[in-house]
């Protein structure tokens, strides 16, 4: 099982494909099971990495909080050893909102970005609510109650349910809660300006909560194309998985040929 060491800590990762590469950043609780489907398919073209983040699903407990800026160092300490020196970097739900961070500190680093269902800040009380929840059910008492909802709300399948709950039940309580503490407070709308790579922003067409955060998004990034994914709702790494990989490739094509001239 590969893993990598950083800082006193250890973190689980997977590599499959050749060319160019691309990074997946998943959400609290969840691991980088979440992104299955991309792995399998872009792959076949592109190299695609995924890692659990510390504390969560293989990874082993941080005594380091949980931080943004943590994660973001941990993806650049794993493109150093991976020998990676730029990548695209795609982050689904509050793993866009390090996608952003990553791109406002090592812009050097990333060909571009790709934002799935996710945000630069957390504003309406419906989603504070949410992530506050999340945060209380995050504890060990009551956490397999939490890793229940969320693996099947990201569930299309049951085979698929079965993958995503049995990695998430591995990971540590105290991570996963600072995770979803730490988003609650993020807020990057005001430095959006600044990021000059391509976005790819994806978002469902249904999942009308987060439409404010698309577009937030649109106005304030420089360079980004938004796509809405008709009958689709948060969970579009599983369950929209062909049209979002089709919109990934689309956009890793255009962007490598522009890299490179």
């Amino acid at each position: 099982m590969p893993m990598l060491d950083v800082e006193g800590s250890s973190f689980y990762y997977q590599i499959k494909g050749q060319g160019i590469p691309i990074i997946f950043i998943h959400p609290p609780l969840l691991t980088s099971t979440n992104f299955v489907y991309q792995l399998e398919q872009l792959s076949k073209a592109y190299k695609v990495i995924t890692f659990d983040i510390r504390g969560h699903g293989r990874s082993v407990y941080s005594k380091q909080a949980i931080t943004y800026s943590l994660i973001v160092n941990d993806i650049v300490n794993l493109l150093d050893y991976l020998g990676v020196e730029k990548a695209f970097i795609c982050g689904y739900s509050t793993g866009g909102s390090i996608l952003l961070e990553f791109l406002l500190t090592h812009p050097g680093r990333a060909l571009g970005g790709i934002v799935i269902s996710g945000m630069s800040e957390v504003k309406d009380h419906y989603l504070k609510q949410r992530i506050s929840l999340a945060a209380k059910l995050a504890n060990k008492k009551v956490i397999s109650i939490l890793t229940l909802a969320i693996s099947w709300g990201n569930s299309k399948t049951q085979h698929v349910f079965r993958k995503l709950y049995k990695e998430a039940t591995y990971g540590d309580a105290r991570n996963i809660q600072q995770y979803y503490r730490y988003s609650l407070h993020y807020n990057c709308t005001n430095r959006l300006q600044d990021i000059k790579s391509p976005v790819l922003l994806v978002f469902g067409m249904k999942d009308k909560a987060f439409h404010q955060y698309a577009h937030i998004l649109h106005e304030k990034l420089p360079h980004n194309e938004l796509t809405f994914l008709e009958k689709e709702k948060h969970q579009i790494p599983t369950k929209a998985a062909i049209r979002l990989n089709e919109k990934i490739d689309e956009f890793m094509q255009k962007h490598s040929v522009i890299n490179s001239l």
